[in-house]
């Protein structure tokens, strides 16, 4: 049976699927999460078998390991003849699903200092998929292709043109995650899918997103990952000054500073604790809960900033691992927002139901699904 595979390499997860070369859902799909702590585990569906298994502390090229060693244990008939890759960086080049190429390839990895934490990741895994299946096809879709239309004010920093013709502009990311978003829209509610929706993708990494009619007009992230929302290790929003201080004051070089940017600060940085939400959800230190309070406070900054890209709101989304699962952050970003038209009915909320709101503007829960994106893009390549 030919089938086709989709990887998916976040900051702190590797997210895999099977899926047929025609259309049907996936006939298996995993994970490995908490990649780089002593927790790390595995998790494999296959039919109506869930397998779960510590790997304990693993990279991410040890993930992938992993992952190929499961995919050979549990698809021994399987032939997989294609792999789509979620690429984070497309750079100005790429804004549609590409064929990974080694011209391809090269210009990929001039774009890792952009995203440092997933890059470097993302091709490792086209070039161990291309070393485990050298038959295959090869598909990279780009979490900034989703944005590459934004309006040229949303699109540019205050910098000499020079800078924006070199490509020190706006990108923008987690566009799989929103492209599902979207698509599911248009599928379950009309009115969302043409009007006036702000997404929050909220995990380990977070971003938010304006869309106007389907499209992107404006994100929280910039000109890397950094920008925006704080996340579990990334510090987002941060005033320039503060790196001109580290470096004349401090005596940071870039090296330290894209350390202390990507992997120590954010909710692991505020808490001195942990980057994971559930874990500080649970411990209830001051320092813990001041992390929880500032996330949320910069999510009602930006849904407000949001807004006004907009024009108002419509619908309010929340998808990613935090806003699909935690009741209390989806209460607590809603809460003081009925300017907006929001208002959070708490039951739904506790029940996680696919709408939670009462209010003149919706509030929705949306599992994303940026695997099934990635598939639907390499079932149109072959």
């Amino acid at each position: 049976m030919s089938v086709l595979l989709t990887l998916n390499a976040g900051s702190s997860s590797i997210k895999f699927s099977v899926y047929p070369t025609g259309d049907g859902a996936a006939l298996a799909h995993g994970q490995i999460e908490r990649i780089g702590s002593d927790e790390g585990r595995i998790e494999f569906n296959h039919g109506n078998q869930q397998t779960r298994t510590d790997v304990g502390q693993v990279d991410h090229a040890g993930a992938l390991n992993r992952i190929l060693d499961e995919l050979g244990t549990h698809l021994k008939r399987s032939k997989i003849v294609a792999v789509g890759h979620r690429i984070v960086h497309g750079g100005p080049d790429f804004d549609a699903p590409q064929q990974l190429t080694p011209e391809v390839m090269t210009r990929l990895a001039e774009f890792e200092p952009l995203a440092p934490l997933h890059q470097p990741h993302n091709l490792a895994g086209v070039r161990a998929a291309m070393n485990a299946f050298p038959d295959a096809l090869q598909i990279g879709c780009f979490d900034t292709a989703f944005h590459r239309h934004h309006p040229w004010v949303n699109d540019t920093f205050a910098l000499p043109r020079k800078y924006y013709d070199q490509g020190v502009r706006r990108y923008g990311f987690h566009g799989l995650s929103y492209d599902f978003v979207t698509s599911r829209l248009a599928e379950i509610d009309h009115h969302a899918a043409h009007g006036r929706t702000v997404v929050a993708h909220l995990g380990n990494g977070a971003s938010m997103c304006a869309i106007l009619d389907g499209q992107s007009i404006g994100s929280t992230m910039g000109f890397s990952a950094l920008d925006g929302l704080p996340m579990g290790t990334r510090s987002g929003q941060l005033d320039p000054g503060v790196l001109l201080y580290l470096m004349d004051h401090e005596g940071m070089n870039s090296t330290q500073i894209t350390n202390l940017l990507y992997k120590e600060s954010g909710l692991l940085g505020l808490s001195g604790l942990s980057n994971d939400m559930r874990t500080l959800q649970e411990a209830g230190t001051p320092e813990a809960e001041q992390a929880i309070a500032y996330y949320t406070f910069r999510i009602r900054r930006e849904l407000g900033a949001m807004a006004a890209i907009l024009g108002g709101l419509d619908t309010l989304v929340f998808c990613g691992g935090i806003g699909e699962h935690s009741t209390r952050i989806r209460a607590e970003v809603c809460k003081g927002m009925e300017w907006l038209g929001i208002q959070l009915d708490p039951a739904a909320n506790a029940m996680h139901m696919s709408v939670i709101s009462t209010g003149r503007a919706s509030v929705r829960v949306i599992p994303t699904d940026e695997e099934i994106v990635i598939a639907r893009a390499v079932r149109a390549a072959l």
